[in-house]
């Protein structure tokens, strides 16, 4: 009867258990030595065993601390079973830990860490910003976070944006550059890359990212999002001081404005639209969160605060990279004289260019960014910002060709 009842009962400790079956099951909790920072050589199938059954069975002991170990272990090639790889990321997923502040932290640092290095040039003389979303929501709408920080770069914003190709969406933010002429040389192993200063840089994550390479095959095989869809936006090499970061879960808002206040991060807006879509929502509210000086405060946005009408989502779908990258050129290359059916995608562009705008210093309010991302389409400034990145990249394919 026992044994009846716990298979009809589907919760998380029970999952936890099975879970750990895959895995030899080591017994007991051994206390875990952090004073030392461990080899390549110490990271072992066995050393790992106490760790995956510390997070499987008692979750809430499970610490950043023990995180980061984790996270060594699994991004040390040939070191764990592939039935030990997917218990722990489903452990991680079963019990939630991407909403815990201090475990995004302490799994963004062993990213950073691991990642190749990217040297920021005059970075003291600049206040660097990002925008980006964590994706998720499934709206496939269009590249609003790439336009916009192309927009704030030309209304004279430092942005380098972290990003890589669609997931869940038709477009994604290198395929949209990619769609406008734009080229990404990969790094040398063990170099470090010069970011050289112009208004807007693309870094593309997974030049930069080996370790989320290595474990890609693993997420795939799963039926889920892990913590590794949602941690893009708190490892960009550059490490801005400021950020507009959207997330598609209101739950997680104020875990990811305390994760950029423990990693460095000195202001930043995150931002989820009521719809549950990782962007500022031209459609109605956005739930906000507002890192400055140190604290966090909670807000609701809307499309009045920006001077701007409001516009169904069905008014800003997206196409592919292709179709995209029409709409992008058609925005900021006709000068005052923008067509009136581009007017909602024009709305959603400056709302989220608007908030980087203030994140960046730039703009007192979300009126005053407003009229500055306005201003940096229809005099050009936006589209020769992206020139200016497009030509350094072709410089860069070029050289190394030779």
């Amino acid at each position: 009867m026992e044994a009846q009842w716990r298979r009809a009962r589907i919760g998380r400790y029970d999952l936890g258990r099975e879970l750990m079956s895959q895995v030899e099951n080591v017994g007991g909790y051994p206390m875990l030595d952090y004073t030392t920072e461990p080899s390549m050589a110490a990271y072992t199938s066995d050393s790992f065993k106490p760790l995956l059954n510390r997070l499987v069975q008692t979750p809430e002991y499970f610490t950043a601390d023990d995180l980061k170990l984790a996270l060594n272990h699994l991004f040390t090639p040939n070191i764990l079973q592939p039935a030990q790889i997917g218990a722990f990321l489903t452990a991680l997923h079963v019990h939630r830990v991407e909403r815990r502040p201090d475990s995004l932290a302490a799994a963004a640092q062993v990213l950073r860490e691991r990642a190749l290095k990217a040297e920021v040039q005059d970075a003291e003389n600049d206040f660097v910003v990002d925008i980006v979303g964590t994706g998720g929501d499934g709206y496939n709408l269009f590249n609003v976070s790439t336009t916009a920080a192309i927009v704030a770069a030309g209304a004279g914003a430092r942005v380098i944006k972290h990003g890589s190709r669609a997931s869940t969406s038709s477009s994604g933010s290198a395929d949209l550059l990619e769609a406008l002429g734009c080229l990404f040389t990969a790094p040398e192993p063990g170099t470090t890359t010069p970011i050289p200063r112009v208004p807007f840089t693309f870094i593309m994550a997974p030049h930069y990212h080996p370790s989320l390479a290595f474990i890609a095959p693993y997420r795939k095989a799963l039926p889920f999002r892990t913590m590794f869809n949602v941690l893009g936006p708190l490892i960009n090499p550059a490490r801005p001081r400021g950020m507009v970061l959207g997330v598609a879960e209101r739950e997680i808002g104020a875990t990811f404005a305390r994760s950029l206040l423990d990693g460095g991060v000195e202001r930043a807006l995150v931002v989820c639209g009521c719809e549950r879509l990782d962007e500022i929502s031209c459609a109605g509210p956005t739930w906000a969160w507002e890192l400055k000086n140190g604290n966090i405060t909670e807000k609701i946005l809307h499309p009045d605060d920006f001077g701007l009408e409001v516009h169904p989502l069905s008014d800003v779908a997206g196409g592919n990279a292709q179709e995209n990258a029409v709409t992008f050129k058609r925005l900021l290359t006709s000068g005052k004289h923008i067509a009136p059916e581009l007017t909602p995608v024009l709305d959603f562009v400056l709302l989220n260019a608007s908030a980087l705008l203030v994140v960046a210093g730039l703009a007192k309010d979300y009126k005053q960014g407003t009229a500055m991302a306005l201003e940096s389409i229809t005099s050009g400034s936006a589209w020769d910002a992206l020139e200016k990145f497009a030509e350094a990249g072709r410089r860069l394919a070029v050289s190394k060709e030779n």
